[in-house]
């Protein structure tokens, strides 16, 4: 398989993905382990110096990262099977990418900030695929404008 990187074609491709400390913490164990062990070797189009590494310091294919979920999943699903605990339902990378933009859709009310940190072109697309009215939503955002606009 043949992996490729597409380097944005002008600055509006770059952008800024803030992260949670835990995430950041993670990413700089993962760094100091790979300075004792060595660095992933693997250069694609001129990158090199990937954080995720497979156990040949390759760097990671996506493929096989949601191979490794579902293996997780299944071992897991046997064992719940036997035990009687809970099995987990069938996901990819990708499951979870949608299971974070539809977290913060909830929590982030700037539409816009979404948009750029998903990394869609296209507001649409967040708008469409992931910003829910709900009943709930429709409630807390008149309960916010109360007494803020005057009717009489």
């Amino acid at each position: 398989m043949e992996i490729h990187i597409t380097t944005p074609k002008t600055k509006a491709g770059i952008r800024i993905i803030p992260m949670f400390d835990d995430v950041k913490r993670a990413l700089l164990d993962e760094n100091l382990k790979q300075m004792e062990h060595g660095f992933t070797r693997s250069e694609i189009d001129g990158y090199f110096g990937f954080i995720f590494q497979n156990r040949f310091q390759e760097v990671h294919i996506p493929h096989l990262a949601n191979r490794a979920i579902w293996r997780i999943i299944r071992s897991h699903n046997i064992e719940a099977g036997e035990t009687g605990a809970v099995r987990l339902p069938d996901f990819s990378v990708h499951n979870l990418r949608h299971i974070f933009c539809t977290r913060l859709c909830k929590n982030e009310p700037n539409i816009k900030v979404i948009q750029e940190i998903m990394g869609h072109r296209n507001i649409e697309t967040t708008m469409d695929v992931y910003n829910e009215a709900t009943k709930e939503k429709k409630m807390e955002s008149f309960a916010n404008l109360e007494g803020k606009i005057k009717i009489s």
